[in-house]
C-alpha cells in the first residue's frame, strides 16, 4: 500500500471515530446529545424521542418553602397539555423555571433532547422557541394591531435596521395568517387600547405566533373573558395544536373540558394526577384538594 493510500485511510478511520463521539441511542432525557443517531446540531429542537420538553426531578425553595417539589413531567411536540391545580400548586412557578425566570435548586429541563434549558438566559430561551403568554396582556395600546404584530416579527432591531425596514412578501403573507388565526382582520388598524379584553388576549397570543414558537406557555388566557371570547378562544388554541406544542395553566373546567386531551394536576409543587379531564375529576385525591365535593 502506497503512503498516500495509507494517509487517506487514516483520515477516513479519524473521520468516523470522531462521529461516533457525537451520537448518542438513549431513549431518555438528560445528558443526552442527540437522539436515534442524529448529530447533534447546537440550538437545533430535537424531537425524535417524541418528546419537545423535559422536566426531570426539579426542586426549588423560596426561604425554606419548596415551591416545587422533584417535579417531573414531558411534553409531545404538538400537545395541548392543560396544567390545573389549587393556588400555590406551583404552576407559575414551573413556567419560571421553563422560560429562564427562576433557576431550580436541582433537576434537569430540557428542550427537545439536546437543548439543557438550565444554561441559558431568558432571552436566549424565547430567541430558540419558547413564547410566554402572562394572565395580564401586554400589548402597546397606543399603536394599531398591525404595528403590534409587525413589531413582534423576527427581525434585526438595531435602530438603523428598525427606521429602513419594510416586510417582504414572505412576512406580509405571515402578518396575515396570524390576523386570521386570532380573529382580528377586521380591526387591524384600530389601536390596540381599544379592544375588548379579550382581543388584547389574542393580540397577544399573535405577537407570539409571530416569533414562530415549538412551545407555548399560556397562563390563564381566558380569565375575564366573555363566555363569546372563552369559545373563540378555544377554536384558537385548537387550531395551533399541531402546529405547536401548548401548555395551558388555566381554573376554567369548562374551558379545559373543550381543549384538552391530557390534564395534569399539580399539588404542593409535583404532579398529583394526570390523565383524560374525567380521569383526574374522579380521583379522590384531586377532588380533596382541589375540585370539593
Amino acid at each position: 500500500m502506497t503512503p498516500e493510500l495509507m494517509e487517506q485511510g487514516a483520515r477516513r478511520l479519524e473521520a468516523y471515530q470522531a462521529a461516533q463521539t457525537v451520537r448518542v441511542g438513549q431513549t431518555e432525557s438528560g445528558g443526552r446529545q442527540a437522539g436515534f443517531s442524529r448529530l447533534a446540531t447546537p440550538g437545533e429542537v430535537d424531537i425524535t424521542h417524541g418528546r419537545i420538553l423535559y422536566l426531570e426531578d426539579v426542586s426549588v425553595s423560596f426561604d425554606g418553602f419548596k415551591a416545587i417539589n422533584k417535579l417531573s413531567l414531558d411534553i409531545a411536540p404538538g400537545e395541548l397539555r392543560c396544567i390545573i391545580g389549587p393556588n400555590g400548586a406551583g404552576k407559575t412557578t414551573m413556567m419560571d423555571i421553563i422560560t429562564g425566570k427562576t433557576r431550580p435548586d436541582e433537576g434537569q429541563v430540557f428542550f427537545g433532547s439536546t437543548i439543557d434549558l438550565l444554561r441559558y438566559k431568558e432571552s436566549e430561551i424565547a430567541q430558540m422557541g419558547i413564547g410566554r403568554k402572562f394572565q395580564k396582556p401586554t400589548v402597546f395600546e397606543q399603536l394599531s394591531v398591525f404595528e403590534n404584530l409587525e413589531l413582534a416579527l423576527k427581525t434585526n432591531k438595531a435602530v438603523t435596521s428598525s427606521m429602513f425596514f419594510r416586510l417582504d412578501s414572505a412576512q406580509s403573507d405571515r402578518l396575515a395568517e396570524v390576523l386570521h388565526t386570532i380573529h382580528l382582520n377586521e380591526s387591524v388598524r384600530g389601536l390596540a387600547g381599544n379592544l375588548s379584553h379579550g382581543q388584547k388576549q389574542w393580540l397577544e397570543i399573535g405577537m407570539l405566533l409571530m416569533q414562530d414558537p415549538k412551545l407555548l406557555l399560556l397562563d390563564e388566557p381566558v380569565a375575564g373573558m366573555t363566555d363569546e371570547e372563552t369559545e373563540r378562544t378555544a377554536e384558537l388554541f385548537l387550531s395551533l395544536k399541531g402546529k405547536h406544542s401548548l401548555m395551558v395553566v388555566e381554573h376554567d373546567m369548562s374551558f379545559i373540558n373543550t381543549i384538552s386531551d391530557i390534564v395534569t394536576v399539580l399539588c404542593d409543587g409535583s404532579v398529583l394526577a394526570q390523565g383524560t379531564l374525567a380521569q383526574v375529576q374522579a380521583d379522590e385525591r384531586v377532588i380533596e384538594v382541589y375540585l370539593g365535593r
